[in-house]
């Protein structure tokens, strides 16, 4: 059963069929110095039903989600706590692996930590260094962004605007090392107490764009199928790395397709760490269960941005008892609301349409509403149950198809 999925495009501007082959999915995960808000949940449960639709059609798919582990955020909130930097990491993270979890969304077969990745990170740095599309100073490493003329293509920004964008998200413009204010860092020299690796330029750490392009090729190859993470990370983040991705394979493009997931906004401005606005997932779920905060984040297409507001989540809970309660009464067995399903998801995700014929399939009786539900992540069951005992109580089965690597 294969069905044709079009997805919307950020390298082209229009929606796009996925082929036939096998799938490799990168998707750029979080820096874990403060998770899980839920604007991540936004993010994560769009990829986690792209997933769920690519296994239903029988595709092979290879989800890599990273962890961004090193990072200037970790270390300086490492410092402002006390904390050992890697400690930190590994403590959030394992706040937002719960989350996830508790939100039924699958887990990605890879999940790689950028420090994990540090020979992969050299090789390419110095590959760089090597074609002249970057340079060394005093135990730094910079891209020459004004030797990559294609730089700027897939955020569509003049130089100016890049500039003004890059400072508001990090880039330091007055970096005396730096040959253009917009030239981004590979590899930097480390500060005394910050952790550091040996380097043909010195002991230092990663910059944070060289550490997802080192990881994508190694465990997808020169060209990922499909790259995506939130619309905040067109520029500079996915920008960068499609200029040091293929200049140092050769390979165009770096990505078949972009996907990109609109922002989330709180209070008036967009729900970010940085901000301090968010409402996190685990204030959440003692309230709510965890198909409602699914229906809310899938009432809205992936691609818009949204303001959240309470009002919102009860209204998804109440909608979400209605439709559990009516299901509680319809018998499984056989029936075709689950292809109905698909067919929304085909057009782009368009979760809210699927959430549409999930409605109208169990509100008719359809005995398939629980294959329907499960396309979209959704139990129905009484979220009085713990996770294993709703399993049970539906007769569940392993998700559709067991995702192997390619």
């Amino acid at each position: 059963m294969n069905g044709e999925l079009r997805l919307y495009n950020t390298a082209s501007l229009q929606k796009e069929t996925v082929g036939e082959r096998e799938l490799g999915l990168y998707v750029c995960g979080v820096t874990p110095y403060d998770t899980t808000h839920l604007g991540h949940a936004f993010t994560y449960t769009a990829f986690d039903v792209l997933v769920r639709y690519l296994r239903f059609c029988g595709r092979r798919v290879t989800y890599v989600r990273n962890i961004t582990d090193i990072d200037d955020d970790v270390l300086l909130r490492a410092h402002s706590t006390g904390v050992d930097w890697k400690e930190l990491g590994d403590r959030e993270y394992a706040k937002f692996a719960e989350d996830m979890r508790r939100l039924n969304n699958l887990p990605p077969e890879v999940e790689p930590r950028a420090t994990g990745h540090i020979p992969e990170i050299l090789r390419i740095t110095e590959e760089l260094v090597r074609s002249g599309l970057a340079y060394e100073k005093d135990g730094c490493v910079y891209f020459e962004v004004k030797k990559y003329p294609q730089f700027g293509r897939l955020c569509r920004l003049s130089y100016v605007a890049q500039l003004d964008l890059a400072n508001e998200r990090g880039n330091f413009p007055a970096d005396p090392l730096k040959r253009d204010p917009l030239d981004f860092v590979l590899w930097q020299a480390s500060a005394a107490a910050e952790p550091r690796w040996e380097s043909p330029w010195g002991v230092g750490r990663p910059g944070w764009h060289i550490e997802c392009s080192a990881m994508a090729l190694e465990h997808l190859g020169p060209q990922v199928d499909g790259h995506g993470g939130g619309s905040d990370l067109i520029y500079p983040h996915h920008e960068s790395e499609i200029a040091q991705s293929e200049s140092a394979t050769g390979m165009r493009p770096f990505a078949r397709i972009w996907v990109h997931v609109g922002m989330l906004r709180y209070q008036g401005e967009k729900m970010s760490k940085s901000l301090r606005n968010l409402v996190l997932v685990r204030d959440l779920l003692p309230r709510y269960d965890a198909d409602s905060i699914r229906v809310l984040l899938l009432r809205h297409h992936y691609r818009d941005p949204w303001e959240y507001t309470p009002d919102q989540l009860d209204d998804a809970a109440a909608w979400t008892a209605r439709l559990r309660a009516a299901a509680s009464r319809t018998r499984n067995g056989m029936g075709d609301s689950a292809l109905a399903v698909r067919a929304a998801l085909e057009d782009d995700l368009d979760t809210s349409g699927a959430l549409h014929v999930l409605e109208e399939a169990i509100d008719s009786g359809d005995r398939d509403w629980r294959a329907a539900a499960e396309l979209l992540g959704l139990e129905l069951s009484d979220p009085r149950l713990d996770h294993e005992e709703m399993k049970k109580a539906l007769g569940w089965r392993a998700p559709f198809h067991n995702g192997g690597g390619s």
